[in-house]
């Protein structure tokens, strides 16, 4: 098995922790390590940041020392693990704020020779992890899973991450101990295969 260098982004907004989005993370690194892979732990609701607010500041502002330091881990990585909550049919506001400051021109990409688009992260490859209240068949085939595609294209895949797999958990707030407790074991396994 080929050692992978893996950076979570960990997007339940809530600093105080204790969600199933964090045991999923602490069980996903908790397999990179057991698995002989390197790994870096973004904790989105750690970072103290600003939102963006005009097209200059993501085109030309000052990147913060807290989105730096996310972006080296970015850079580092050869795989990256994204988890969030599904709110509102989509992801939380800080986590969105968190990829419009870090995936910023000149970063994530730029327009190149003849104006095409250089996609300044490629050869990385991705994972998407996404918990819900809703039945996840719901979200893919009813909702279309939109905030899942839009983070497949519109920011990971316009800035060359591929392959991105997907792995949904649905109906977290009605499942019994023993199933989070699967899912836990899943992300870790996840973790240990470097997928």
């Amino acid at each position: 098995m080929k050692q992978r260098r893996i950076t979570i982004i960990q997007g339940h907004p809530d600093p105080a922790g204790g969600h199933l989005c964090h045991a999923l993370a602490a069980a996903y690194q908790q397999g990179c390590n057991s698995g002989g892979h390197e790994s870096q732990m973004i904790d989105v609701a750690q970072l103290d940041f600003p939102i963006l607010r005009s097209a200059e500041e993501f085109q030309n502002g000052e990147v913060c020392e807290s989105i730096e330091s996310a972006q080296n881990a970015i850079q580092w990585a050869n795989h990256l693990v994204v988890i969030y909550p599904l709110w509102m049919g989509t992801m939380p506001a800080l986590l969105k704020a968190f990829f419009e400051q870090s995936f910023r021109h000149h970063f994530a990409m730029e327009i190149g020779p003849g104006n095409k688009w250089e996609r300044k992260l490629k050869g990385r490859s991705a994972r998407i992890v996404i918990t819900m209240g809703m039945p996840a068949l719901a979200y893919r085939w009813y909702f279309g899973a939109h905030s899942l595609k839009s983070l497949e294209k519109n920011i990971l895949g316009f800035c060359g991450i591929g392959p991105i797999r997907e792995t949904l958990f649905g109906m977290v707030e009605a499942v019994e101990d023993n199933r989070r407790k699967k899912w836990i074991t899943k992300m870790e396994k996840l973790g240990t295969g470097g997928a």
